[in-house]
């Protein structure tokens, strides 16, 4: 048990199944622990070979990768928390779960692939940040945080009851998770969402990583002082920026919870790398917190002799912007928003130290789980299983493009990403597009570039086609639709 007090006396779980229809025996239906931070950029994170891999690596998420499949090319279709989360659990994209924004409010008839799998005979929880205007009600068990949820002391609701426990966030979190992994029915698969509230802003991390960093000068990206030349003004106007970031950290703006950024002096270019070394430790340091969460319900799994038949899934809700740009926070179709990180273990299905390419969606999440696990994907989900590219076959009709729409806020936009190139419709009716192969720090837009006339053409092909696809009719596009 962590260092921190520790107020839990008991967790009643209430297994409620009532499948209505026959199920695979459980010796033949795998675990299955989703781990999902929030926030977590793969530039982040160690496997993935990145900028920060170096200086602050994730030993524990890393052992996923290193048992198991590192996937390369998954995407969000609406970078932020709650529309995403809500795509992940239905299995649908923004317009069809009815989840625009973070107001909106998942419905109790909505699509589910945790119900799916109460249904096939699995005890399922939710544990964590839920972060979904709804009460999670499929599943057996739940205790989750009130919106974003407090890092220190937080409080929970456990199945409708408010509690509180005294300590780190993360630690609670994981200490939770172990709690109902070790009182859970023995004999009956288990599906447990593990949802950490970290690395969110405002970052606070736990006391024990206060030094984690300190000396260190950790490199920006390259494109932290971008000026935006050659591209449209739309993509300028994203004012979560370190700029502004760094004056909402001084003493005049007000007390920042992990302390306050002095400024006086300083000009702009100044600002911006204060505001990136303070904002990334602090980001990093959370990071570790979870990296050491993972290490703990990994060992539980060792312990317990339940490695070869459980599933391992370490995620994140959207990427993040970690400086690139000049940026903090998400919401934009560019890479470092729209990417998340994936890894996946399954022993003996999985090949260990394993990588893919495939193009994959947030919304292919569930029917995959369901897949895996014997269970029905109902016709009303949107996404499919890449089940057989996790055990190394290929899918003859994969997607080779996928479609994006953010609705919030001044930077409304949508558009396709192909596999070397990405076309963005800006709600000021400005476009941007973008050669991946040839400009991977998307710095130079080709949009009126008469060497890719052809391409911006088959892109704007493209384009018709994702919509016509995910079936979004035109007026509830970005632009046309207000929320």
């Amino acid at each position: 048990m962590s260092s921190y007090r520790f107020g839990i006396i008991a967790i009643c779980i209430s297994v409620m199944h009532d499948s209505g229809q026959s199920s695979a025996p459980a010796a033949e239906q795998p675990n299955i622990l989703y781990i999902m931070a929030d926030d977590h950029a793969a530039t982040a994170i160690g496997a993935y070979n990145r900028r920060l891999s170096d200086i602050a690596p994730t030993a524990h998420i890393d052992r996923i990768a290193r048992e198991g499949m590192r996937l390369n090319n998954v995407f969000c279709n609406n970078s932020i928390c709650t529309p995403s989360r809500a795509s992940i659990i239905t299995g649908q994209y923004s317009h069809v779960n009815g989840i625009y924004t973070l107001r909106g409010r998942l419905q109790p008839e909505s699509a589910s692939f945790p119900r799916e799998l109460q249904k096939a005979g699995y005890q399922t929880a939710v544990i964590g940040k839920w972060h979904i205007q709804s009460t999670p009600r499929f599943f057996d068990h739940y205790e989750v945080l009130p919106g974003q949820g407090a890092y220190f002391n937080p409080k929970f609701s456990r199945n409708g009851k408010n509690t509180r426990y005294e300590g780190h966030c993360t630690d609670v979190i994981t200490e939770l998770c172990l709690e109902w992994l070790k009182q859970r029915e023995a004999g009956k698969p288990f599906f447990l969402m593990c949802h950490h509230k970290a690395p969110h802003g405002k970052w606070e991390y736990a006391p024990r990583f206060e030094n984690l960093l300190a000396d260190v000068d950790v490199p920006p990206s390259p494109t932290i002082h971008d000026a935006f030349q050659d591209r449209s003004n739309a993509l300028k106007v994203h004012h979560r920026n370190l700029l502004w970031h760094g004056r909402r950290m001084t003493a005049s703006a007000g007390k920042w919870p992990t302390g306050n950024l002095d400024v006086s002096g300083m000009s702009d270019t100044q600002i911006v790398e204060a505001a990136y070394q303070k904002y990334v430790k602090e980001y990093l340091r959370c990071v570790a917190g979870v990296d050491e969460g993972v290490g703990r319900l990994l060992g539980y799994l060792d312990d317990e002799g339940l490695v070869e038949n459980t599933i391992v899934i370490y995620t994140s809700d959207q990427g993040m912007f970690l400086g690139e740009h000049g940026y903090i926070d998400k919401r934009l179709i560019l890479e470092e928003s729209l990417r998340m990180p994936f890894l996946v273990r399954f022993p003996g299905r999985i090949a260990a130290g394993s990588q893919n390419d495939a193009m994959i969606v947030n919304v292919d999440f569930g029917p995959t789980i369901l897949d895996f696990a014997g269970a029905t994907i109902p016709d009303a989900m949107q996404g499919r299983s890449f089940r057989s590219l996790l055990e190394g076959q290929s899918i003859d009709d994969w997607r080779t493009s996928m479609f994006y729409a953010y609705w919030g806020g001044p930077t409304k936009h949508y558009g396709v990403r192909t596999t070397q190139h990405k076309l963005i419709v800006h709600h000021t009716g400005e476009r941007d597009l973008f050669d991946l192969a040839e400009d991977p720090l998307e710095i130079h837009s080709r949009i009126d570039d008469p060497a890719y006339s052809k391409i911006r053409s088959d892109l704007e092909a493209e384009l018709a086609n994702v919509i016509a696809d995910v079936g979004i009719e035109e007026q509830d596009l970005p632009g046309q639709r207000n929320e």
